[in-house]
This record gives C-alpha cells, sequence and structure tokens, in this order.
C-alpha cells in the first residue's frame, strides 16, 4: 500500500482512483446477505434499546450505533475469526457483527446476572471473549494503546493475526493516540487503527477542534498509511480493511483508515442534539448503508422483496426474544461485587 504522501486530498474525500478500487471488486452472494442480515440486526436491536431506554429499563449511558452499522459488518467480512476486536463505548453493534448472542448483549445493557460482562459493565463495557472482542472501553482513547498491545502480543507469538482498533474522531485528541502510533510503526505491530469519524464529539464538530480536518492525515508524521474510507459504503470499508489486513499480515505493520460515516441520533441517549439541523441527518439518511445493501442485492437478484421481508421478521424475532430473556433473568447479587476483580496469577513467583 502507499504511504498517504502520495495520496491527493480532495477537500475530505477520497481521490477518484480510490473510490474507482471499490467498483471493481465482486463481491459474492453470501457476502451480500451477510451485510444485509447483521446491519440490520444491529439498526433493529439498537431501535429497541433506544425505545426500552425511554421506558427506563436501561439506565445508565447508552450509546446507539445507527447509521454506522457497515463500519462493523464490512470489516468483520474482511478479517478472520481469530482476528481481535476492540473499541470505545459505542461498543453493542461490533460484537452483533461477530456473533455475539444478543440476548447476552440486551441483558447487559439491563444490568442483569446473565449479561455478557454479568451485568457489570453496562451499554458501555460490552465483552465476549468467545467472538475476541476485547471492549468497550470507557476512558477516551484508553483502547488505543490496548489495541497497540494486543497487535504486540499476536506478534510476539508469531501468530498471523492481527488486532483492529476503533475509536472515535474525539479520541484522536487525545495524546495516547500519538504514542500508539509511534510504537505501531517502530515494530511494525499487527494492528489496523480506524476512526469512526461520524462528524461530532459529542456535540461539538471536528472542524470546531482540529485543525486538521482530514483526519486520516494525521498518520503522515509517522510514515503510517493511511487512507479516507465511504462507510456509509459498506463494500468500500470490506475493500479497505482487506488491504489493511494484508499489510498487517505481510510484517509491514498497520495502517490507519478514516471511516466517515454518520450517527443518526444523539451522542448517548441524553444528547438533545441541538448542534446540527435535521436537514442534516435527512442528508446522510439518503445514503444509509442498509438501504445501499438492499438496493444491491435486489438489482442482483440475490434475493427478492419477500426474502428480505423474512430475514427482517427473523431479526424481530431474535430482538424480541432478548428483551425476553433481559427482563427475565436476575440481577447479580451483592456479593457479586466482591468478584473477578483480581486475576490468579499462574507465574508462583509472583505470589512469594
Amino acid at each position: 500500500m502507499a504511504s498517504v504522501k502520495e495520496k491527493p486530498k480532495q477537500n475530505g474525500k477520497a481521490s477518484e482512483a480510490q473510490s474507482a478500487v471499490a467498483t471493481k471488486v465482486q463481491h459474492p452472494k453470501e457476502r451480500y446477505m451477510y451485510w444485509y442480515e447483521s446491519m440490520q440486526l444491529q439498526r433493529k436491536f439498537e431501535e429497541k434499546a433506544g425505545q426500552l431506554y425511554g421506558q427506563q429499563k436501561i439506565r445508565g449511558f447508552c450509546h446507539l450505533y445507527i447509521g454506522q452499522e457497515a463500519c462493523s459488518s464490512g470489516s468483520y467480512t474482511a478479517l478472520t475469526k481469530d482476528d481481535k476486536w476492540i473499541t470505545a463505548y459505542r461498543d453493542h453493534g461490533i460484537p452483533l457483527a461477530l456473533g455475539s448472542d444478543p440476548k447476552a448483549i440486551m441483558a447487559e445493557l439491563f444490568a442483569k446476572q446473565t449479561g455478557s460482562s454479568k451485568g457489570k459493565g453496562g451499554s458501555m463495557h460490552i465483552f465476549d471473549k468467545s467472538v475476541n472482542f476485547v471492549g468497550g472501553h470507557g476512558i477516551v482513547g484508553a483502547q488505543i494503546p490496548m489495541g497497540a498491545g494486543i497487535a504486540f502480543s499476536e506478534k510476539y507469538n508469531k501468530t498471523t493475526n492481527l488486532c483492529i482498533t476503533f475509536m472515535g474522531d474525539g479520541a484522536v485528541r487525545q495524546g495516547a493516540l500519538h504514542e500508539a502510533f509511534n510504537m505501531a510503526m517502530l515494530w511494525k505491530l499487527p494492528v489496523i487503527f480506524v476512526v469512526e469519524n461520524n462528524g461530532y464529539a459529542m456535540g461539538t464538530s471536528v472542524e470546531r477542534t482540529s485543525n486538521v480536518t482530514e483526519l486520516y492525515t494525521l498518520a503522515e508524521a509517522y510514515d503510517m498509511p493511511s487512507e479516507p474510507v465511504d462507510a456509509m459504503s459498506v463494500e468500500a470499508v470490506h475493500e479497505a480493511v482487506s488491504r489493511a489486513a494484508e499489510r498487517a499480515r505481510a510484517g509491514e505493520g498497520p495502517t490507519f483508515l478514516e471511516f466517515r460515516t454518520y450517527r443518526y441520533r444523539g451522542h448517548s441517549m441524553s444528547d438533545p442534539q441541538k448542534y446540527r439541523s435535521k436537514d442534516e441527518v435527512e442528508k446522510y439518511k439518503l445514503r444509509d448503508p442498509i438501504e445501499q445493501v438492499k438496493v444491491a442485492i435486489l438489482e442482483k437478484g440475490f434475493a427478492t422483496e419477500e426474502d428480505l421481508a423474512a430475514i427482517d421478521q427473523k431479526i424481530k424475532g431474535i430482538v424480541d426474544e432478548s428483551v425476553k430473556f433481559a427482563e427475565e433473568s436476575p440481577y447479580p447479587s451483592p456479593e457479586e461485587a466482591f468478584k473477578d476483580v483480581y486475576m490468579q496469577a499462574d507465574y508462583p513467583f509472583l505470589l512469594e
């Protein structure tokens, strides 16, 4: 992959050459069908979570992924089941894309014992070791050096696995990003850094917080390959992550991808969204990633309207079942507060 220095800037958009790459790839039917079902599951799950939050069945902080589903689903099809994933606190969509049980995620939102983090983490701290999802992290930017550390572990153990590390556009202001970028390039770590640039850090636009608005160019200081990605297109996401993964597995080190996406809902459920217009939101909805995939499936003859309606109905059942499971599950006992605090070391000399 070429260095970012060889990539032209075009007012925050990918070059024509980069856009052309996405149009040349012929994606199979199975991939399109996965994309549709995966993104639709995330969308309906999050819509239900928002509804339940309004009913006060889900409390605390809750950050929905609505609009950003192509980021997770497109990345999933470009990687292997042994790769590791880590992100910030907008973390419901990724584990759903990876195959986590929706019941366990919903139960976690309800703070129930059967949740993926035993009811102790809530919305912001979803974990699922079975699908190599290493969290859900509430401290802004904290997951960036952690992702580099996971990649270091994979390299140290001589695997061919990588770690894909997601962050929000606000997190790129953190010093930890620059420290992680430096070490990742120095040691050629198998990590893909992804900024999900949805335009706003909480309620503050990128333009108001940084002189650098084309975020992918931040990698220039480290000679790290980088590129902007139209993350309203699941095909473009898949192809960009595929290129970055090939580089990482070849021992060539990290890549920084700027996923240009959009969230249709507020930063969190308490966000009145007064900082943006309804017209802006509606403009992005015209390029909804799920609708784009639906159109592609129908045009390519991969499925009919009836087939997709059946998938929608199946997803509704899955989401309804997850809510029922969460509502019927018990809360953790008080004693649970003292469990999982420390981990027993496997090194006897540490206990001497």
